[in-house]
């Protein structure tokens, strides 16, 4: 079985197969054995796990994870890739290859059939366009996850683990710290990828937590203040939700609001803490109810 983290095989499988790269899948091929180890270890994956991989390519990270882990789902969108990775995963009868778009994949429904609903843990290499709605999907469809080890753009890695005050800090930052603590494991330079992408990439590992680290009534609520509050980062906190569609309550009563929690009316959402947000929707909640 040629091991495709070594650059030559990479391109023997691509030249056997005739692949062309799809600029619309984001596709970037590892080809690093370095970092394929790097991110087996952080993703702490053993023979009694169960996990879900997010566009296997040609099967370089599967292949690994076959190696580690009790039983190995991966889904592909790319069709071209399919009938690739039926030849390099071959050796392996503890891997299914779904062609599926992941963001249309029922995960609960296969955390059951292959993991009896305990939690499972994910490992991808996300192309930069998508990273943000999987990494959202998965959270908020509230699937059973122990852990997400991915490799993602280096600014958006840095964007999960950054905090108030910092022009990198958003709702994507308060999102994965809500559900998850976030560690940089690794930097990835652009040369240890085929095709070689422009920009430095990371691997991270989101750790979910057992139990959210704030106390908030209405998650989707806050969520809504968050999206609102970081639309038109110029704005202050009264006027991002002033314009939002989504709260409905008069300007009067977001200042009141803000007064509550104890901040000045000039407030930006971008100075505030989790905990601060989760305060914050907590009264607004009051307020629309009381309404």
């Amino acid at each position: 079985m040629a091991t495709l983290g070594i650059p030559q095989n990479t391109i023997a499988v691509l030249q056997k197969y005739n692949f062309n790269f799809q600029k619309r899948f984001g596709q970037n091929f590892l080809i690093d054995t370095r970092v394929l180890e790097k991110i087996i270890e952080a993703s702490g994956i053993t023979k009694d796990d169960f996990v879900l991989e997010i566009g296997p390519g040609i099967g370089t990270m599967t292949q690994y994870l076959c190696e580690s882990a009790r039983e190995v789902v991966a889904v592909e969108i790319d069709k071209n890739l399919i009938p690739i990775l039926g030849d390099t995963l071959g050796a392996y009868d503890n891997v299914t290859v779904i062609h599926e778009d992941i963001l249309k994949l029922d995960i609960n429904r296969l955390a059951e059939e292959k993991n009896a609903g305990r939690p499972i843990k994910v490992v991808a290499n996300l192309p930069y366009y998508i990273t943000t709605p999987i990494i959202m999907g998965l959270f908020e469809s509230h699937v059973p996850l122990e852990s997400i080890t991915i490799m993602v753009q280096k600014e958006v890695a840095d964007r999960m683990q950054v905090g108030p005050g910092t022009k990198d800090y958003g709702a994507l930052s308060l999102a994965v710290q809500y559900y998850a603590k976030p560690e940089i494991v690794a930097n990835v330079p652009p040369n240890c990828f085929m095709p070689r992408p422009s920009v430095g990439s990371a691997v991270i590992r989101l750790t979910r937590h057992a139990k959210v680290p704030v106390a908030v009534e209405d998650e989707k609520l806050m969520f809504s203040i968050i999206r609102a509050s970081f639309n038109q980062r110029r704005k202050t906190l009264a006027n991002g939700l002033n314009n939002s569609p989504e709260i409905r309550l008069t300007k009067e009563m977001i200042q009141e609001s803000i007064a509550e929690l104890g901040m000045p009316l000039t407030v930006r959402g971008e100075s505030l803490t989790l905990e601060q947000f989760a305060a914050f929707a907590n009264i607004i909640s009051r307020k629309m109810k009381e309404n």
